[in-house]
């Protein structure tokens, strides 16, 4: 059942995967990669190593071969091949080098001796879809070779995911997509199976009770769900389950409720012509005007001007 939730919840916050290039740094070198609202970046060691030193975290991180990061809130950070130092910005760096997209990135001293190779892209998220999930995750997933056992597969991946990205066979963007997110849902498996309770709502996906709780909900968003009938999915009386969900998500169960529910509503609303009646009634209102009060409080906007924003 947990890992039921945790599809679903990726699945919610419409994650799409992107590789934008793989690199050749020799030494000296170094690269700054700006923040992004709604953007996880990812960078995995083919071959060498480097230091990522993230905006806001204090210990710089120590990449080796087959090594992954994941930043999943698109902090600010430095690739280099020291743990200290300042380096121009990815964007100068392409500029310099007159990349122009095929082929490796190529940086660093003359004689191009110890190259590290790395596969670097992001994880792109639907705006104005919040989760628990990703607001819980750390600065970043540093994932070792060994832990995923020994790279092979996911060098693999990256490397098809790679070559996909710079042809122009039809469906290769489906293709990276769908390869980069496998490698986005991995890092996540990884970080939830080595952290406790500390993790907040990671625990509560994989805690088998409130899992048991998020699977109904995902399965049946509109039913009318009570905290005790939530209790008893999960097995737990009324009180100890109110307390354990609040605990481990981050939110009372019957706020999940709301927030799952307008996150379908904002998808039908945008990706489809559905009145907003009928998208109030798929979220399980009974009543447009409430709906709309709702869907204002939690996204900021009425579901009519949202709708027409983003045909704009």
């Amino acid at each position: 059942m947990a890992k039921d939730a945790l599809s679903d919840i990726l699945g919610a916050v419409k994650l799409r995967g992107s590789i934008y290039f793989r690199t050749e740094f020799s030494s000296p070198w170094g690269v700054a990669v700006p923040s992004y609202k709604n953007v996880a970046r990812f960078h995995l060691v083919a071959r060498g190593e480097c230091w990522v030193r993230v905006e806001g975290v204090e210990a710089p991180a120590r990449l080796g071969q087959g090594d992954l990061i994941v930043i999943p809130h698109g902090a600010a950070h430095i690739l280099s091949d020291r743990p200290k130092g300042s380096a121009p910005s990815v964007d100068q760096v392409v500029k310099d080098t007159g990349f122009a997209g095929e082929g490796a990135l190529v940086l660093g001293g003359p004689d191009g001796g110890d190259a590290t190779a790395m596969l670097c892209g992001h994880f792109e998220f639907d705006d104005n879809t919040p989760h628990p999930l990703l607001e819980a995750l750390p600065p970043f997933i540093h994932v070792t070779g060994s832990e995923t056992l020994n790279q092979t597969w996911l060098e693999s991946i990256m490397k098809f995911a790679t070559s996909e990205a710079q042809s122009d066979r039809p469906g290769g963007d489906a293709i990276v997509y769908r390869l980069s997110e496998i490698i986005f849902i991995q890092a996540i498996r990884i970080h939830v199976e080595r952290t406790g309770e500390a993790s907040g709502s990671l625990a509560g996906i994989t805690d088998a009770r409130i899992g048991r709780a998020l699977s109904a909900i995902h399965a049946d968003p509109i039913g009318r769900w009570t905290v005790e009938s939530l209790g008893r999915e999960a097995g737990m009386s009324r009180t100890a389950f109110a307390e354990r969900f609040r605990r481990l998500i981050g939110m009372a169960p019957l706020a999940y409720v709301t927030q799952w529910r307008l996150q379908h509503a904002r998808r039908q609303l945008l990706e489809s012509d559905a009145s907003i009646r009928h998208v109030a009634e798929c979220a399980g209102y009974g009543s447009e005007a409430a709906f709309i009060r709702v869907f204002k409080k939690h996204y900021g906007s009425t579901p009519a001007v949202m709708r027409r924003a983003r045909r704009r």
